[in-house]
């Protein structure tokens, strides 16, 4: 077997006063330019004036991306503390009030703004992003559609956006409810082919619903710049160790579709709308959800489903060397992901709503540093 299979990785981190706990509404040139020389060439603006974004470079292996996320994290932890400040690595802040951020001033994030208003000023949340090169010759979105039934379980996993302005939403993963109130984001359309994909852009483009130079936000989405398929739907994760993990079974997945002899073939439009379901039961429960994988079977619990991916990826995982990432899921489950230790610290200070809140901001910013 051909054991290349490059990745790369996405991040986006708060920036979070150490003092209030809240979200930097408009950090100074001086807190930028740390985050800038810690982090290096990786480093992105977001939509926000408070939240930035590393780019890695493209690994060959886990231990590489860990030794550089690793690097990342502590680095402008260290830069940040010289402001007093910290960041948080999850899908939304506990203590970010929307109405407080402000925009990022560059022509593309105000272009966003401009067209989709509340929509763009709600977003104040992050992701896990992890792109998978695609052998020349292989079929992106058949791939794609070979990975698509198995995202739910990743979102569910690294769900960590259960707070929404300072209080329980009722959801795992809040940040997935309000990416649906986006166009072109969440599931993918049901595509055969890239041909059909090209199609479909093309439509779009000369309807005037796409500018020429936009893409499309889905979960899992063909990059239009590089020759990846990209993961967007997982929430981002205060443990570098569980992003790893999840960045790590996304890359094996997408190996094993693509040494496929026709992969998505059996991708149908009842998995589609079962998908759909999934990754509902993900947004809201969680690892405690319960998943359809197929017409006509029987519900199976988030532990069933990481033993039927063990058997499914299990001699892939072994090729590329990454046959831990099943131990490190099991070990996220008995360990609880993110959203359920943000609210067991939520309830576990019952003196104040706002002492509530600080203390899941706390937690999050020793996660978040501790790489």
């Amino acid at each position: 077997m051909d054991r290349a299979q490059r990745f790369g990785i996405e991040e986006e981190y708060f920036i979070t006063d150490l003092s209030t706990r809240r979200m930097l509404a408009e950090p100074s040139a001086h807190v930028l330019a740390a985050c800038r020389e810690a982090i290096g060439k990786g480093f992105s603006y977001e939509m926000f004036q408070g939240q930035i974004e590393v780019a890695s470079p493209v690994f060959d292996s886990s231990a590489e991306a860990a030794t550089y996320i690793g690097r990342v994290r502590r680095e402008l932890s260290q830069a940040l503390a010289g402001h007093r400040l910290g960041f948080i690595c999850s899908g939304a802040h506990p203590l970010a009030d929307w109405q407080a951020q402000r925009a990022t001033p560059q022509v593309h994030f105000q272009r966003l703004f401009d067209e989709f208003q509340i929509v763009a000023q709600r977003s104040v949340l992050s992701g896990l992003h992890v792109h998978a090169e695609i052998p020349v010759g292989v079929d992106r979105i058949a791939v794609l559609n070979e990975v698509l039934p198995w995202l739910p379980m990743l979102l569910a996993l690294s769900v960590s956006s259960p707070l929404w302005q300072g209080r329980p939403s009722g959801y795992c993963s809040y940040r997935q409810v309000l990416c649906d109130e986006w166009p072109r984001m969440g599931i993918p359309e049901y595509l055969s082919d890239e041909p059909g994909f090209e199609r479909y852009l093309s439509v779009l483009r000369r309807s005037g619903a796409l500018a020429s130079d936009a893409n499309i936000w889905w979960g899992c989405r063909p990059s239009l710049s590089y020759p990846t398929l990209e993961l967007r739907m997982t929430d981002a994760c205060p443990r570098l160790s569980d992003a790893l993990a999840l960045a790590g079974l996304f890359r094996v997945m997408i190996k094993h579709a693509c040494q496929m002899p026709a992969p998505g073939s059996h991708y149908s439009v009842e998995h589609h709308w079962l998908l759909k379901e999934n990754r509902i039961q993900a947004r809201r429960w969680g690892c405690a959800g319960r998943f359809v994988l197929a017409p006509n079977t029987e519900p199976v619990s988030l532990e069933e489903w990481l033993v039927l991916a063990q058997q499914q990826f299990g001699e892939t995982a072994r090729a590329l060397d990454e046959e831990g990432v099943f131990a490190q899921a099991r070990q996220m489950l008995r360990n609880g992901t993110s959203a359920e230790r943000q609210l067991r610290a939520f309830s576990a200070q019952a003196s104040s709503a706002l002492v509530s809140r600080q203390a899941v901001a706390d937690l999050l910013l020793e996660e978040s540093r501790d790489a």
